[in-house]
C-alpha cells in the first residue's frame, strides 16, 4: 500500500462525482453545500473561504440552520473531525447534513460521532452508507486511494 499516497495531503479538497451527488441530492434535497468553493459548489447557496457575504465564509462557526435544513458536505479531508463534528451539533438544531468523507473508521472522529463501539452501530441520528468500489473524484482518471463512506445525520425533519 502507497501511504504517501493514501495520506497525503496535496490534495485536500475532492470534487464530488456529479452523478453520485445528484442521486444523493434527488433523496435529500439539498438547502446549502456546506463545505464549497464558488468554483466546485453544487448548490447556489454554499459555505466557503472565498465566499462573497462573510457571514457564510467559514462553515465551523456559522449556524447552519439560518440557511436551512439540509446540507450536502464534502469537506476538505483534513478537517474531517472538525466538520463531522459540527455536522453532528448542527444535527441537535434540526438540521440534515449528508456528509462524504474517507472511510476512515478507525479514527477518533468515526467512534465520537459517527459509530458506537458499545452498541456496534452507528449512534442514533446517524445513518451509515459504505460506497461500493473506490469514487472517480472531479473527472479524474481513475478512483481514489482511498475507499469513501457516506455519513448521514438526520435532523427532526427525517425522525
Amino acid at each position: 500500500m502507497n501511504n504517501a499516497l493514501m495520506f497525503s495531503k496535496a490534495s485536500d479538497e475532492w470534487s464530488t462525482p456529479e452523478e453520485f451527488f445528484v442521486a444523493l441530492d434527488a433523496e435529500f434535497g439539498f438547502d446549502v453545500d456546506a463545505a464549497a468553493s464558488a468554483e466546485n459548489r453544487k448548490k447556489e447557496k454554499y459555505f466557503g473561504l472565498d465566499h462573497p457575504i462573510m457571514a457564510r465564509r467559514d462553515a465551523l462557526t456559522v449556524d447552519w440552520s439560518l440557511f436551512g435544513k439540509t446540507f450536502w458536505l464534502n469537506p476538505p479531508y483534513s478537517k474531517c473531525r472538525e466538520f463531522i463534528a459540527k455536522a453532528s451539533m448542527e444535527r441537535v438544531n434540526g438540521c440534515t447534513t449528508v456528509c462524504l468523507v474517507p472511510s476512515r473508521t478507525d479514527t477518533r472522529w468515526w467512534h465520537d460521532y459517527v459509530w458506537n463501539r458499545e452498541t456496534h452501530e452507528p449512534y442514533v441520528g446517524v445513518e451509515v452508507r459504505f460506497v461500493k468500489g473506490r469514487l472517480k473524484f472531479g473527472g479524474a482518471a481513475c478512483g481514489a486511494p482511498f475507499p469513501s463512506v457516506v455519513i448521514v445525520f438526520l435532523g427532526a425533519r427525517w425522525k
